[in-house]
């Protein structure tokens, strides 16, 4: 009886498939697919993976490839099988990718061919495209599937690892519940409707693509493109004609198409949805957009991976007044901000976001004690610095990791980074503590510049944006930040980088950016 009540990935995609089997579903390059065209290819996915694998429910498997058509039918195909998908960031190699694949046990690594000479050896592949004995050239012959054991709400559909920013990264264990559940919420909070013509080109290995927009999008029957990265020019010939009215992208997409030189120049007016969010958008830079943009409507989605990902959004109408805020929990999430003993502060009071939900893991592959110390308390703990106001909105101050001690007073570093947006030789900023004897962590910038400016001209403008002791103590000029797939900047990096005495005065001004 467990398949009578329970709601599972791919079943999103089946009753889509039930309502409007011939709408178009997914379009990417030259192919396309109706909804119940999809739904067939999900059927006779799972069917070989299982005959030609001997994959049984539960067992991982790896998904190591670019974004494309394919790639999303094999997700859905793990669903339908009891499988455990495991999606892997396609620019890992080496040890980060063995790590991945080693920590989650996965049976079959998925891949493309120009990816599979990176897997490492020992590990069974099959090519998703592009080869002979690809996945996609089986889809052809459609055949039906009956799984060994129907999934259910409580059954594990993905192994969501972690960013890993700061440490090496978790797998956090996602039911098909869970993702559900952060549908409906990404559904209700994002005004997600048939009628939309979305384009994903971030990476569909990570969560706030595939689950935030792809799969909800589907859940409600629109039309979706598919495209190999956010390539500005393919955009906005989407946009044109007619097929793109919907876009996520980091706040680093966006600023690329807005200083993209065709952007003032091609019809862009169609574009009516703008989604971002994966790294924190500085005030200056979406004050920007908005002046170029003033008809667009803009959401700010926030979350994490451990939570579907999404856990608050700000709306379009919510913007004016609160620009810095990433807004309200959604649906099916509650938040609290508490202190370092899990008591709740006040609000207007700086502490930790932790949350209760259905869309949460069940904590982390093969790591429990991590899955306790995250749990503790009876509430998830986001590591996430914030402020909550009284009308319920959420604004994150920093990672609680990334909060700098400086001279034994705590200085959030995103209130630093947003006062250096405001000076226009600054094109990107990233703020981070770095050892000093007399400061134990000094306030230190590093900035990628559009035109010159010095050192002491950039200090001097923070002091007149920020008290004296929040200013930087110093600047290091780079011609790029360090990031992952979703455009978090790495500062983890930066501080190891840039920790040892004298580095930061020793490297040259990188030439600033055009």
């Amino acid at each position: 009886m467990t398949g009578v009540r329970s709601s599972t990935v791919d079943g999103v995609v089946t009753r889509s498939a039930r309502r409007t089997p011939g709408r178009t579903a997914v379009r990417y390059a030259e192919r396309s697919w109706t909804y119940a065209a999809l739904d067939e290819a999900v059927s006779t996915a799972a069917a070989v993976l299982t005959a030609a694998h001997g994959l049984r429910p539960g067992d991982r498997v790896a998904s190591y490839a670019h974004n494309s058509d394919v790639y999303l039918i094999a997700y859905l195909a793990c669903a339908r099988a009891g499988l455990v998908h495991v999606p892997v960031n396609q620019n890992l190699t080496g040890e980060d990718l063995e790590y991945i694949l080693r920590q989650s046990g996965s049976t079959l690594v998925l891949t493309d061919p120009g990816l599979a000479p990176h897997v490492p050896a020992g590990h069974t592949t099959r090519p998703l495209r592009d080869a002979p004995d690809s996945l996609l050239g089986e889809l052809d012959t459609p055949r039906p599937f009956t799984p060994a054991h129907e999934p259910g709400a409580d059954d594990l559909i993905q192994l969501l690892y972690t960013s890993g920013t700061t440490a090496q990264p978790k797998g956090a264990m996602m039911t098909h519940g869970a993702l559900v559940h952060e549908y409906v919420s990404a559904v209700t909070a994002l005004d997600l409707c048939a009628g939309d013509r979305p384009v994903h080109s971030l990476p569909l290995y990570h969560s706030a693509q595939m689950h935030v927009f792809l799969l909800p999008y589907l859940a409600v029957g629109a039309e979706n493109t598919i495209l190999d990265a956010p390539d500005a020019g393919r955009i906005f010939d989407l946009v044109e004609a007619g097929l793109a009215d919907s876009l996520f992208a980091p706040p680093t997409v966006w600023i690329g198409l807005a200083n993209h030189p065709e952007f003032v120049t091609r019809e862009l007016g169609a574009l009516r949805k703008a989604y971002y969010g994966a790294s924190i958008m500085p005030v200056p830079v979406l004050e920007r957009l908005r002046e170029r943009m003033p008809d667009l409507a803009f959401y700010n989605c926030f979350g994490q991976s451990e939570i579907g990902p999404l856990a608050t959004v700000l709306g379009p109408e919510e913007h004016e007044g609160r620009m810095d805020s990433c807004g309200r929990p959604v649906l099916f999430v509650d938040a609290k901000v508490v202190d370092e003993h899990g008591k709740e502060v006040p609000d207007g009071t700086a502490g930790e976001v932790v949350y209760r939900s259905p869309q949460l893991c069940q904590g982390y592959w093969d790591k429990p004690e991590e899955s306790a110390e995250a749990f503790r308390g009876g509430w998830f703990h986001s590591g996430d610095l914030a402020v909550r106001d009284s009308e319920g909105y959420f604004t994150v101050v920093d990672r609680v990791k990334d909060v700098i001690n400086s001279g034994g007073v705590l200085v959030a570093s995103r209130q630093v980074e947003d006062a250096l947006y405001t000076h226009p030789a600054v094109a990107e900023a990233a703020v981070v503590g770095l050892p000093d004897a007399r400061w134990i962590e000094a306030v230190t910038a590093v900035v990628v510049l559009r035109s010159a400016a010095s050192e002491s001209e950039l200090i001097e403008h923070a002091r007149g944006e920020l008290a004296h002791f929040k200013a930087p103590k110093r600047v290091i000029v780079v011609s790029e930040l360090p990031r992952n797939a979703s455009g978090k900047i790495l500062k983890r990096e930066l501080r190891d980088r840039f920790s040892e005495s004298g580095t930061a005065t020793a490297r040259p001004p990188a030439a600033p950016r055009p």
